[in-house]
């Protein structure tokens, strides 16, 4: 190979290395916002669901007080 080819491959390289590093750090980002993301979604169904038994709780009581 000719030492043009040479220095167009490793310039490709050096590309592709630095897309790679950038991919690989936003899919971690997004990895960690994913988990955050979980843990907010778990708090609210969790919520939910106390909020779901006091009126549950609170409707039977109003039957039996009816």
């Amino acid at each position: 190979m000719t030492d043009l080819m040479h220095e167009r491959m490793r310039e490709r390289l050096k590309g592709l290395r630095e897309e790679w590093n950038l991919g690989n750090q936003r899919l971690v980002e997004m990895e960690a916002e994913h988990g955050r993301l979980r843990e907010v979604l778990l708090r609210i169904a969790g919520a939910i669901q106390v909020i779901e038994e006091e009126l549950a709780s609170s409707d039977g009581e109003d039957q039996n007080q009816g």
